[in-house]
């Protein structure tokens, strides 16, 4: 009787090792699928790895090309085709951003601005000089007669900085206000086209530029709204606070700044560094004779990429970076007078 309450029945016995076969292979199927699914990641990570490999090796070779082209035509002085070739180098590293490093990001931007450097001083060395010619002097006013009222000076020239920020050639004088305050500053289009412009150390100030730059700087500014018509190729933002920022180009980007709400078109992604709420909206400023300003820039009035930044001090891919962000549409500027 105890052997039998100790031992189960056979049929029992029967139906527990039936119900252990059936569990068993059921939970190592499942294993076996989810390694199975670990492993097709794997593949596929490796094989995306692979591709983006691929694609970062085809453009280092081909952006080194067009490079040595650009620095080979500027060479000879062949200046037009040299600008060329290096608009479609910008549009070669533009279109890449998406599977480059920020490091080869980076590397490509300083290379695209050096040339831009390289090109405006070639203009200027190229440039015929002016005849010399004798001018007559000034005849002195006859007695009693009222003075003749004083000219208007032009805008003052900014000359180059010894510290050059990092983008910034060591070129021409550029164009442009350095140390105003509380201030109503402009500058039109026949001052502006393809011209290099330098806004520094201004506080407080309303600087209107209409018209199209080559490039733009806008260097330890606070307090400032600047709003400026398409730029033909790069935008730089630094050690900037509390500031409104209208501009289209090609390239953006900003360092060492905070507080500031920037209304851009960009063709490439925007880079920050070194920045903290720092906001973005589209591009929405407007003037007389800007579309043919857009025009002479060659910026692509249907790409804007104004949504997408990098920001170099944040390598984190599931997280979105704390130091900036996108201005919500209720909040945005519509009226710029």
């Amino acid at each position: 009787e105890a052997a039998a309450v100790a031992a189960p029945s056979q049929p029992e016995a029967a139906a527990g090792s039936a119900a252990s076969a059936v569990v068993l292979p059921e939970r190592l199927q499942r294993r076996e699928a989810e390694r199975q699914q670990g492993v097709e990641r794997q593949r596929q990570k490796k094989e995306a790895q692979v591709v983006k490999e691929e694609q970062s090796e085809f453009f280092l070779a081909a952006f080194a090309r067009e490079r040595e082209a650009v620095e080979a035509l500027l060479a000879e002085g062949t200046l037009e085709e040299a600008a060329a070739r290096l608009q479609a180098l910008q549009k070669l590293l533009t279109g890449s951003v998406r599977f480059l490093a920020p490091y080869e990001v980076r590397q490509g931007q300083d290379t695209v601005a050096r040339l831009q450097g390289d090109l405006a001083v070639r203009r200027q060395q190229l440039q015929p000089k002016k005849k010399f010619a004798f001018r007559a002097l000034k005849k002195e006013a006859a007695p009693g007669s009222a003075p003749r009222p004083a000219e208007p000076a032009p805008p003052d020239l900014v000359a180059p900085d010894p510290d050059l920020a990092e983008g910034e050639s060591g070129g021409p004088p550029l164009c442009g206000f350095s140390g105003a305050q509380d201030e109503e500053l402009e500058l039109g289009p026949a001052e502006l086209l393809q011209r290099d412009v330098l806004l520094s150390e201004l506080r407080g100030c309303r600087v209107q530029l209409r018209g199209n730059p080559n490039t733009l700087r806008v260097r330890d500014c606070s307090g400032c709204t600047v709003l400026c018509g398409p730029v033909s190729t790069s935008v730089l933002v630094d050690g900037c606070s509390d500031c409104l920022l209208a501009m289209a180009c090609q390239q953006l980007r900003t360092h060492r700044t905070r507080d500031c709400r920037v209304y851009v078109q960009v063709t490439s992604r925007a880079v920050i560094e070194a920045c903290s709420d720092v906001s973005f909206a589209p591009y929405s400023w407007s003037y007389p004779g800007i579309e043919r300003d857009f025009e002479s820039s060659g910026l692509d009035r249907n790409r804007n990429n104004w949504n997408l930044v990098d920001d170099f001090d944040w390598l984190a891919t599931d997280k979105p970076s704390p130091n900036w962000s996108l201005i919500p549409e209720q909040e945005r500027m519509t009226s710029w007078d």
